[in-house]
């Protein structure tokens, strides 16, 4: 019988800290609605054939004449969301990018009110108090439990506001009122930690994209200037409070790894290929647990399942442990074939227990 989810979790994330092994590796799969709209039945054919990633599945339970995509996800659709940023999509299923930025110009920093994250989240209502029942519910059930910040909670947030181009100059010329913007932001984050660490959760996740496909979007003198005292600042009490804190980036950060480490980051979530297998094992293997975000360009969709089945291994045996260290993370887009997602899954099931077979 293999360990509960949130022990073997927890071991792998703290390495054994507690003397007990974990048993397996968290792997986690996550099928984006543009794949659900392009494969439809063929996919529901592969999960089917794979219980142990999605216990209970059923086929014949979607729509596809009736797809319901949520805000930001529709083709051809803008949307403005709650910090008055404007999203335009080009594909039903993909997250669009924003292209109507509110702050564009700093004379408009005076009367911009940022959203009260008591009241709204980015895309609609919140509703905490069914936060609050949902975790007390894992927890008594003894599930995970992890709250976090919404994709781009920082770096990103500014893009949206300032605008790419408009970021990148306030950064390169020491704009003082990028300190100003920092902080409007950051203590709308603040609360958001605050109301999860209220309900102590196990895990608190942070999440953007700090990378391209070769570099850092900015240089580690920029990095260790305007971001890393706020991940400081909201990491900190994530730490105090006995939570595991968690950080998404996606592309190529290794020149600014040691500084999230030193934010707090016990789990960091990075890209595999663009960032080097033998890079991530010499340089953070054993220092952090990596929650290692599977490759969704290359391999997996265009590979040959002797192709996906390669990497899975290479990385099983480069980047993990028996006493853990390593999780795994995929993402499905278009265009991974049906085929490809049951190699993928059928490698995954090969090699979780690697370590402890």
């Amino acid at each position: 019988m293999t360990l509960a989810n949130r022990d073997n979790t927890l071991r792998t994330a703290t390495f054994a800290r507690d003397g007990l092994l974990p048993d397996h590796i968290p792997i986690s799969v996550v099928i984006s609605a543009a794949t659900w709209d392009q494969l439809r039945t063929d996919l529901e054919d592969v999960l089917a054939r794979h219980p142990l990633f999605f216990p209970g599945f059923q086929k014949g339970q979607r729509d596809y004449d009736n797809p319901t995509f949520g805000p930001a996800h529709r083709a051809g659709e803008h949307f403005t969301d709650a910090w008055d940023c404007t999203w335009f999509d080009a594909i039903d299923g993909l997250e669009g990018q924003v292209v109507g930025h509110p702050l564009d110009d700093w004379d408009k920093l005076p009367a911009y009110q940022v959203p009260d994250p008591l009241v709204t989240a980015d895309r609609g209502p919140v509703d905490w108090d069914a936060q609050r029942r949902n975790v007390a519910k894992a927890k008594a059930d003894g599930r995970l439990t992890r709250g976090g910040t919404p994709h781009g909670f920082l770096f990103l947030r500014l893009s949206y506001l300032r605008g790419f181009e408009n970021l990148m100059l306030d950064m390169a010329t020491a704009e003082p009122r990028l300190d100003t913007l920092i902080e409007m932001v950051n203590a709308h984050n603040r609360t958001l930690i605050g109301q999860w660490l209220d309900m102590g959760v196990d895990i608190i996740n942070f999440a953007e994209d700090l990378g391209t496909q070769a570099a850092s979007v900015m240089g580690p003198r920029h990095f260790a200037r305007y971001l890393a005292p706020a991940y400081k600042q909201l990491m900190a009490p994530c730490r105090e409070a006995g939570a595991l804190v968690g950080l998404h980036t996606d592309g190529y950060i290794m020149d600014i790894a040691d500084q999230l480490l030193d934010c707090g980051v016990d789990i960091l979530n990075p890209q595999d290929l663009c960032n080097g297998i033998d890079a991530l094992a010499t340089h953070l293997k054993g220092r952090v647990c990596i929650d290692l975000d599977v490759d969704r360009q290359t391999i997996v969709p265009f590979g040959t399942a002797r192709d996906i089945h390669g990497l899975i291994e290479e990385e099983v045996r480069k980047l993990g442990s028996p006493q853990g260290g390593l999780m795994m993370v995929v993402g499905i887009y278009p265009p991974t074939p049906p085929e490809n997602v049951h190699a993928l899954l059928t490698a995954f099931e090969t090699f979780r227990t690697h370590w402890w077979d």
